[in-house]
């Protein structure tokens, strides 16, 4: 099945009209990972002497090298370089889950006016590694993925504006306030929730963990300067649990106001030595080089109405969550673990469990 795939495209430009080939970027980002040009270049599928008129053509275009090239050293970004390259990283990271969503529905109009009316199973869920598998594992199951908060996520279930809502429940202690959030929002008489994955969450910091983190106690530290998720997101209330927990005040962390939408968007803003640290997954940090201090487990879970479970769709969404092919899948994912994949259980059970 073809489908359409949405994504972010850049466009340098001056005054007169020039315009630079957007092979440059793929150019530098072959730079950073190989360090030879030759490399870069073979990366990229195009010749040395492309890849050298491409950066000289950048080099001319912004009045400044975008790569350093030394004998015998090889080659490495500017300081302009590694800007243009962390830029175009964050702004993939940051719009990548809006533009799913996109994609999402413009397939989805697409097959029904092929195929006509469809049973299509509609997921909102917060935006996760675990969460991107699910459209390539459920190629026959037409599905509207929609990136939301967890709480949104379950309001649109209550509302019927979905068949299933993704929240997060950490474990231990410090889940308890979270759990507290979801009180009316899951309804055991009405709802049944659907295991799905564990993951693990913590601090990413650059390699070798410069400053000496080693957790939200470090955040007070002046010379920290810390990137967040945004309020409404399921990292930043396990986040503020966590801060809670260790008596730190958000009013004595540097950077706690400035937030990014996605894990992978924090991790390339402290990639890009924006910031020295930033809270979320380790997918993430393992993403864009990053180290990695383990803080939290939690659980995520798929809610639903009981009725729902009755539908063929539903057994078959199930069948995949607890196949071996999905379950692999996850697994292979940094810090990332399938956790009662795919079992049915009473809601109520999730709201007064105290692991």
């Amino acid at each position: 099945m073809k489908k359409i795939t949405v994504i972010p495209t850049w466009c340098f430009r001056d005054e007169a009209g020039n315009q630079l080939d957007l092979q440059l970027l793929r150019l530098l980002s072959a730079v950073y990972r190989r360090g030879k040009l030759t490399h870069a270049a073979a990366d990229v599928g195009i010749s040395y002497r492309h890849a050298w008129n491409l950066l000289r053509q950048g080099g001319d275009f912004f009045g400044v090298p975008l790569v350093e090239l030394q004998r015998g050293r090889g080659a490495q970004l500017s300081l302009l370089g590694e800007k243009l390259l962390w830029a175009e990283q964050r702004a993939i990271a940051r719009l990548g889950p809006q533009l799913e969503s996109l994609g999402s529905e413009l397939n989805l109009a697409i097959q029904q006016q092929q195929q006509g009316a469809l049973s299509v199973l509609r997921l909102h869920a917060s935006h996760g590694f675990a969460v991107e598998l699910l459209p390539k594992h459920l190629q026959e199951i037409p599905l509207d993925l929609q990136y939301c908060s967890p709480q949104e996520s379950l309001a649109a279930l209550n509302r019927g504006s979905c068949d299933v809502a993704g929240f997060h429940l950490p474990r231990g202690a410090v889940g308890e306030r979270v759990r507290d959030t979801y009180q009316g929002l899951l309804k055991p008489r009405e709802h049944r929730v659907i295991g799905f994955i564990a993951r693990t969450q913590g601090l990413m910091v650059a390699p070798g963990n410069p400053l000496g983190i080693t957790g939200v106690e470090s955040l007070i530290n002046k010379a920290v300067r810390f990137v967040n998720r945004q309020a409404s997101s399921g990292t930043r209330s396990l986040l503020d649990c966590l801060l809670s927990e260790a008596a730190v005040s958000s009013t004595n962390i540097r950077g706690y106001e400035i937030e990014e939408y996605t894990h992978s968007a924090v991790a390339a803003y402290v990639a890009a030595g924006m910031a020295d640290t930033g809270f979320g997954v380790e997918a993430a940090a393992q993403k864009f080089g990053l180290d990695f201090i383990p803080l939290a487990i939690e659980d995520y879970l798929l809610a639903c109405h009981h009725r729902s479970l009755k539908e063929p769709r539903f057994r078959a969404f199930l069948e995949i969550l607890q196949g071996e092919a999905f379950q692999e899948a996850v697994g292979r994912l940094p810090g990332y673990s399938p956790s009662q994949c795919g079992d049915v259980m009473q809601a109520e059970d999730i709201l007064s469990i105290i692991p």
